[in-house]
């Protein structure tokens, strides 16, 4: 169960699940583009490829990418919002792709996010923590109505006191269902045997730098996000990481 994911999708493929099952390996060539198309004022470098079982929720200076055929997943801390219809015009729609979807969320603070672009005209968007709505814009769907009906409440630690005005639901929890709901899979709910989890989905690792600033590629030591990045192999995209020509 993932404690904290900022992610961004951005989907033409009518069944965005059928493609992240089908598609073992992303395409690094498409990740690096997009890194350096959104991140124009900074230096971009691969340093290592994961899975969106650790790298959903990145650092500041991170982001991983997965590119799949109508598929592609963005994970940056710039997906983090509080008021999700905040993020920056350039990653509502940097692809040109028919929906664009955002789910973050952050177990430890309680706090969770989505919202819903089609064809970049905004559509819904809902952040809140346990007690307070942040952003509550465009009209609810159909698949919220359990959550506001508090049929999902807020499972507590032995000893906590609920606040009297917490909401019906659990924030990290509703952003998640809008994940399930949009993409087909879960990162938080128990999977059941043969579902998608987030170990399943490749991602390609990138460095951001300060323009002029990034290292020597060849002198970099990749982090380790996760201890274990799945049961493919990922021999292809390691040998992209060692083809330092192909950063500029």
């Amino acid at each position: 169960m993932l404690s904290k994911a900022s992610t961004l999708w951005y989907v033409d493929a009518p069944d965005p699940l059928t493609v992240l099952r089908a598609n073992h390996d992303p395409d690094p060539d498409a990740a690096l583009a997009l890194a350096k198309q959104l991140h124009g004022d900074r230096d971009v470098l691969p340093i290592m490829v994961g899975t969106l079982a650790g790298c959903a929720g990145p650092d500041l200076d991170e982001v991983y990418i997965g590119c799949y055929p109508g598929v592609t997943v963005v994970c940056s801390a710039q997906a983090a919002r509080v008021h999700p219809t905040e993020i920056p015009e350039l990653l509502v729609r940097p692809l040109a792709s028919e929906h664009t979807f955002l789910v973050s969320f952050d177990a430890a603070h309680g706090w969770g996010a989505f919202a819903h672009w089609e064809r970049g005209e905004f559509r819904r968007a809902f952040s809140s923590s346990r007690v307070n709505i942040l952003e509550d814009e465009g009209l609810p769907l159909v698949w919220e109505r359990p959550y506001w009906a508090g049929e999902h409440p807020v499972r507590w630690q032995a000893g906590e006191l609920p606040d009297p005005q917490t909401l019906p639901f659990d924030p990290p929890d509703f952003a998640d269902a809008a994940n399930h709901e949009w993409l087909g899979f879960h990162y938080r709910s128990p999977a059941a045997e043969g579902a998608l989890v987030p170990g399943d989905v490749a991602v390609c690792g990138f460095t951001l730098y300060p323009k002029g600033q990034a290292p020597d590629p060849a002198t970099l030591v990749p982090p380790q996000h996760e201890p274990d990045l799945g049961t493919r192999p990922k021999r292809g995209l390691f040998g992209w990481l060692r083809g330092h020509d192909r950063v500029s």
